[in-house]
């Protein structure tokens, strides 16, 4: 199979992204040819342009993202044309060490390729000038099409709006996953969490779905935590000089049962210590550049507490994506109050930037 279509290639790290027809040529019989209807941008993504990543180039930035099937190779089994689906970036060879332990997000081969990004296999899929395009995450989604291994397209009831779905793919997960698969939070729980952007906020949806007690948001920016109160926040406390003292007058002394770290700055991190109860557990799902250095308080690790970092929520993508499509479905999981703005692929450098600044929740690059 050859086809020609739109994507938003990065060319240069700190560069903008040039629209530009690229060309899919021979895909593999576990390949799957999705249209996509709508892609959110992630920090991720921003990371990738501004080559903190150290992502080969070029390469089609954009993972998180739903669709409809166009094709499928002659081994899929799993999907069928027509179906909608939210697109997971982390596939996974099921037969590695990692995979038999049950930490797909470990996979041997995803990590191995990871620097080459161009598809799971390591042979291109798609091509500018002549030349192999590579994928980011193994997804490449700010395109017209995509084209993942059969795993990495999940159908979904098609019900939900595939605008919407498209959040399910990462940060949503990553943050509902965050509470219910890693923290595994009971109900009657305290939880607290640190940066309330989506996948933050996404956090406090985790902690509210497993019927948590006590949901303290913490955040600087006063509409953030304004956003995190209809998320499923019970507190909001500003992210100050007085969040220990404020925290600990909460949660009677003694700390939250679970902190989820959201921010991914180093006094972000170190709250996180702080706040939590001795026995309780941190979550991390910020991230830093991964050379610089975090320092703590000792005396913040004491009281047996335990410190997790997760990267996808402990995702089971053909369990899970799902879940929180009918979770939206019947009004217990919200959606629509992350998209802040709506733009075409052509406005993706402008949405870049503002995601840079600050301004966007989530933006999705939606197609015609």
């Amino acid at each position: 199979m050859k086809l020609e279509f739109k994507a938003a290639v990065l060319r240069a790290h700190g560069a903008d992204l040039d629209i530009v027809p690229v060309r899919l040529d021979g895909p593999g019989e576990r390949d799957v040819l999705v249209r996509i209807a709508a892609t959110s941008l992630c920090h991720t993504d921003l990371e990738a342009q501004e080559g903190s990543l150290a992502c080969p180039l070029p390469i089609v930035p954009g993972h998180e993202a739903a669709g409809v099937v166009q094709w499928t190779g002659a081994a899929v089994s799993r999907v069928s044309v027509g179906e909608h689906v939210v697109l997971s970036w982390n596939p996974s060879c099921g037969a590695c060490f990692y995979c038999r332990q049950r930490q797909p997000i470990l996979c041997q081969p995803y990590r191995d390729g990871a620097a080459r990004a161009l598809h799971f296999d390591g042979r291109p899929r798609l091509f500018l000038d002549g030349e192999p395009l590579h994928q980011l995450m193994y997804a490449g989604t700010f395109a017209e099409m995509a084209v993942v291994t059969e795993d990495c397209a999940v159908p979904v009831p098609r019900g939900i709006p595939l605008n919407r779905a498209c959040l399910i793919g990462c940060g949503v997960m990553t943050g509902v996953g965050a509470a219910l698969n890693v923290a595994k939070v009971q109900a009657g729980d305290s939880a607290s969490v640190i940066g309330c952007g989506a996948v933050g906020l996404s956090a406090i949806q985790g902690a509210r779905l497993a019927g948590a007690e006590t949901i303290a948001a913490i955040d600087r920016d006063p509409a953030r935590l304004g956003l995190a109160r209809a998320f499923g926040a019970t507190h909001l406390l500003p992210a100050d000089e007085h969040l220990v003292e404020r925290h600990a007058e909460l949660t009677g002394g003694r700390g939250a049962d679970h902190v989820f770290e959201a921010a991914g700055n180093p006094a972000a991190f170190r709250a996180s210590l702080e706040i939590v109860r001795p026995g309780g557990q941190v979550v991390w799902l910020g991230k830093m550049g991964a050379g610089q250095e975090l320092g703590l308080r000792w005396g913040s690790l004491m009281g047996e507490k335990r410190i997790v970092r997760a990267s996808y929520g402990g995702a089971r993508p053909a369990r899970d994506f799902p879940f929180l499509a009918q979770a939206y479905l019947d009004g217990r999981l919200l959606l629509d109050e992350y998209v802040t703005s709506h733009i075409a692929l052509a406005d993706v450098n402008t949405g870049l930037a503002r995601l840079k600044r600050g301004q966007d929740v989530r933006s999705v690059i939606e197609f015609p």
